[in-house]
């Protein structure tokens, strides 16, 4: 066993259809696994939390979670919030709790602004005001989500600009930071040094943009042939619809969207996920660069991420 401190954790990320998945598994069940430590899985996806949203978030199949255990999957219904301060606290959890049974915490997934506040803290944000975020509800029923976006649109263009249209809760807790301090929402920046108490190793997966759009094109494909458009059927039967933040995730708003607008043609659907994935993987690798200390490799050179990791688990970093 090593004699590595208990604070270390490996962060394995990269855009969405990179190879993470099949990267995991070679490191720590099939042809790379001789010499690296038994690991666990910290789900770093902002949607796999959701019960019920399987095909679409690209879950790990069950013989994978059986043979490689992973943490943050399925504990929250599509209709609740799980922010990053939530992730960074359950995460910090099952890191510990996976420490202590002698084995790595593998933090591993593609929610870019999840990674950075593990990595470096949750930013200095305005705690709620109760009479403010009551105002910014009532508004957001009598007046409509599109009154509330071009509030934000004027006050906090850069949060505006991220923020998907139809996501009431990250809309209105914008306008409502934008309300109570006149400052925009962006302004309250994520720190940008590591947060001490870990000793971390940051590898993220490359791919030639032309490669990774073709994967995500057949992703797309392979969650239709697996019944995506019937899995998002049944949320909406669960009475699940577009003000939940389940239902704001790439495979699934694209559906709720082409439904409002009466126009629920599947290759259309099909089309519009796609292009939204591949919008998605570029903000995401634009985003992975600005982490600190962030080693990037090949997806495809598994040797050489074991390599790595090996060199770093095998330094004893402390008592």
């Amino acid at each position: 066993m090593s004699t590595a401190s208990s604070n270390r954790a490996l962060l394995l990320f990269g855009p969405t259809a990179s190879g993470k998945t099949a990267l995991l598994s070679d490191l720590f069940l099939g042809i790379a696994r001789a010499g690296l430590p038994e690991a666990e899985v910290v789900s770093a996806d902002s949607m796999q939390v959701y019960r019920g949203l399987d095909i679409g978030t690209a879950k790990p199949d069950p013989a994978l979670l059986q043979a490689l255990p992973h943490h943050l999957l399925d504990i929250r219904e599509p209709s609740e919030q799980f922010t990053a301060g939530d992730f960074v606290r359950e995460a910090d959890r099952a890191c510990a709790e996976i420490s202590v049974r002698g084995r790595l915490p593998v933090v591993s997934g593609g929610t870019a602004f999840y990674l950075k506040n593990f990595v470096c803290g949750l930013p200095e944000a305005p705690p709620a005001d109760l009479g403010i975020r009551a105002d910014v509800e009532r508004d957001l029923r009598e007046r409509g989500i599109d009154a509330l976006r071009e509030e934000l649109a004027a006050g906090d263009p850069e949060s505006a600009g991220r923020i998907h249209p139809r996501d009431a809760y990250r809309l209105t807790r914008a306008v409502e930071v934008l309300r109570l301090t006149g400052s925009p929402l962006s302004s309250f920046s994520v720190p940008a040094a590591p947060r001490p108490g870990y000793d971390l190793l940051l590898i993220a997966l490359d791919r030639p943009r032309e490669d990774l759009y073709a994967r995500i094109d057949a992703r797309v494909d392979s969650m239709f042939e697996a019944g995506l458009a019937g899995e998002v059927r049944g949320l909406l039967a669960a009475g699940f619809g577009e003000s939940d933040p389940g239902m704001q995730a790439i495979g699934y708003r694209e559906f709720l969207e082409a439904r409002r607008l009466g126009c629920p043609r599947l290759r259309d659907i099909r089309d519009r996920i796609a292009q939204d994935s591949r919008r998605y993987a570029k903000r995401q690798i634009a985003f992975f660069r600005t982490l600190p200390g962030v080693e990037w490799f090949p997806a495809d050179d598994v040797e050489g991420v074991r390599r790595r990791i090996m060199g770093w688990w095998s330094v004893d970093s402390g008592p």
